[in-house]
């Protein structure tokens, strides 16, 4: 059974059920807009011990929509009618949003934003992030995942190295609280079904709810994460971004430090999920630097730290910092301090 069958087979597993549970009653699952400028804060649904819930949408023919969520006390179907082009009322959460579109397309308006979403994609709306869903008459199935902040807090600590979400992301959405901010998550063209699988392994788990699902539920969503850093592309809301961009350049700039050997703009890529062309605009917006220059006056900084405090030889310092050429790193370490750099490791220790 795939994720879209499984997800229906939830959906629709108690059948229409016209009283909804008690525990749902601060939860409205579908609430038209009653107001062009009201706004309401969603608190969260469930118990206080619980960490993470899942909403599961199914937007179908006659513009009804058919809902639960998990885990549950016992199977329900939520269903309601809605007149095309209906916008539920703008809110935001006390907790983050996940969602993933397991099939179809679905509309969302994030602050001053309107997004359709494909399936495939996925977005991670932060707290006291404003946004709406707009529900024009298109068939979805859409997964919503609420996390609580202390267990996102956890993941993120968690997603450490290489496949850990990035520092800057982590800081974005953990300590610029003054800041909405939502992440659109894209799959790469050759992305495989293992996103589909682990969020089956979630929904299963969350059904079951015994005493070990809660443990298993961590370490998927650990996946999670460290999938949509490795296989997605994102894009930061644009307040986000401006908020961020020193965040991401010291993110950057470590990054770089760490592997100056053999570092590229390819490998930038890949660890920070943007493109080539926006290293070299951030870099030179807030250094006044193209990429190339910036990395050069890192491996230069390295090299200068190498000489003043090891006695290793500088053609062991230059192979270090990245420079085969010990031509090239003589020139240009003599351009940047008018001694070579024999002679500024001997200024330097007078």
């Amino acid at each position: 059974m795939n994720l879209l069958n499984y997800s229906k087979n939830l959906i629709y597993a108690a059948g229409n059920t016209k009283n909804l549970p008690e525990y749902l009653s601060r939860f409205r699952i579908l609430c038209p807009e009653y107001s062009s400028c009201a706004e309401e804060k969603k608190p969260w649904p469930l118990e206080d011990q619980e960490n993470l819930f899942a909403l599961l949408w199914n937007l179908h023919e006659g513009h009804t929509l058919s809902a639960t969520l998990l885990p549950r006390k016992f199977p329900f179907t939520f269903q309601g009618h809605y007149q095309p082009v209906t916008k539920t009322q703008m809110h935001s959460h006390e907790y983050l949003e996940l969602f993933y579109i397991v099939d179809g397309e679905y509309r969302q308006k994030i602050l001053d934003n309107e997004f359709t979403f494909s399936r495939g994609e996925l977005c991670l709306i932060d707290r006291n992030c404003l946004h709406q869903e707009v529900l024009d008459g298109t068939s979805a199935t859409i997964l919503f995942l609420g996390i609580s902040p202390d267990i996102f807090d956890d993941i993120s600590k968690s997603s450490s190295g290489a496949e850990g979400m990035p520092g800057f992301l982590n800081a974005a959405l953990l300590e610029q609280k003054n800041v909405q901010q939502y992440l659109h998550f894209r799959p790469r063209p050759d992305t495989d079904s293992l996103m589909e699988e682990t969020l089956f392994a979630l929904l299963s788990e969350l059904t079951r709810n015994d005493d070990a699902a809660a443990i298993i539920c961590r370490g998927l969503l650990l996946r999670i994460f460290s999938l949509l850093s490795t296989n997605y592309e994102f894009s930061l809301s644009k307040k986000a971004k401006k908020e961020m961009n020193w965040i991401l350049l010291e993110e950057i700039s470590a990054f770089i430090r760490e592997h100056l050997q053999d570092i590229s703009i390819r490998m930038l890529s890949e660890r920070f999920h943007f493109q080539d062309d926006y290293f070299n605009r951030l870099l030179k917006n807030y250094t006044g630097k193209t990429y190339t220059e910036f990395l050069q006056s890192l491996r230069l900084e390295r090299a200068e730290t190498l000489l003043r405090e090891t006695n290793i030889s500088v053609e062991e310092i230059a192979r270090e910092i990245g420079y085969h050429n010990k031509g090239y790193f003589y020139k240009i370490f003599a351009e940047r301090h008018r001694l070579t750099p024999a002679q500024f490791r001997r200024k330097m220790r007078k």
